[in-house]
């Protein structure tokens, strides 16, 4: 489980995040939607633990982000808007780097490489340096960092941007077999196809707050509109931008 509790903060004067509040419970995709500004990186950044927030508090599992950072990233897998790839190390060093990091050695750790190669179909990569690679490649990379180490939380920040359909297609598969093994995802997008399919909660923001939060069919029969974009429009803009958008 991780909680956001009224979390505020500000760049340059400007207040980005105000009073957010909600939770992610363990074994459910949560999907994170809001225009362009509306916070949403921001957020993810506050509970990941890279920068803090002016007030409030995230707790995953129980534990404080601002007090426990370390502990809390050993549960945390996290794929952010720039993958952050090492060119001169080849898939096998780059993912045995980070898994170390995180505490494997030994057995353990080749078990886990082992496991994150196959799941990710890894193999024919798997000894290529990371230069040159593709978009689809390198999310794939920058996945099996995030989950190498088996964390209970998965955060994603826009993790289908600029992919192919077969990148895609195992990304959102990924996800699925996630939540059957109880992990919690959160992730924001703009793709409202890949939130309706995937999501059993979203959650809407616009000016630093959730405005409204529930699954996909709920949300749209709340809206009156015909489907989860206008929905969102609707939410996320105002009513009459809503009722100016054609399905």
């Amino acid at each position: 489980m991780i909680t956001v509790e009224s979390i505020h903060k500000q760049f340059s004067g400007k207040e980005i995040l105000k009073d957010l509040s909600f939770s992610i419970p363990d074994g459910q995709i949560t999907a994170l939607l809001g225009a362009n500004g509306a916070g949403k990186t921001t957020c993810l950044r506050i509970i990941t633990g890279l920068i803090k927030a002016d007030a409030g508090n995230v707790f995953v599992e129980g534990l404080d982000v601002g007090k426990k950072p370390l502990e809390i990233r050993r549960q945390l897998g996290v794929v952010g808007d720039r993958e952050g790839l090492y060119e001169r190390l080849t898939v096998a060093e780059y993912l045995s780097f980070f898994a170390s990091a995180q505490g494997l050695s030994g057995a353990e750790l080749q078990r886990a490489l082992n496991a994150v190669r196959e799941e990710l179909e890894l193999e024919n990569l798997w000894q290529r340096r990371t230069k040159g690679f593709s978009q689809g490649e390198r999310m794939k990379v920058s996945l099996a960092r995030a989950l190498v180490h088996r964390p209970k939380h998965l955060i994603l920040d826009e993790p289908t941007r600029g992919l192919d359909v077969l990148a895609a297609r195992l990304l959102r598969k990924t996800l699925i077999r996630l939540r059957s093994k109880g992990v919690a995802i959160l992730f924001s997008s703009h793709i409202m196809a890949e939130v309706a399919e995937l999501s059993d909660r979203v959650l809407v923001m616009a000016q630093g707050a959730v405005v409204d939060s529930g699954t996909p069919a709920e949300l749209v029969e709340r809206s009156g509109c015909k489907n989860l974009e206008d929905s969102f429009v609707a939410l996320a803009y105002g009513a009459e931008a809503g009722r100016g958008v054609s399905a």
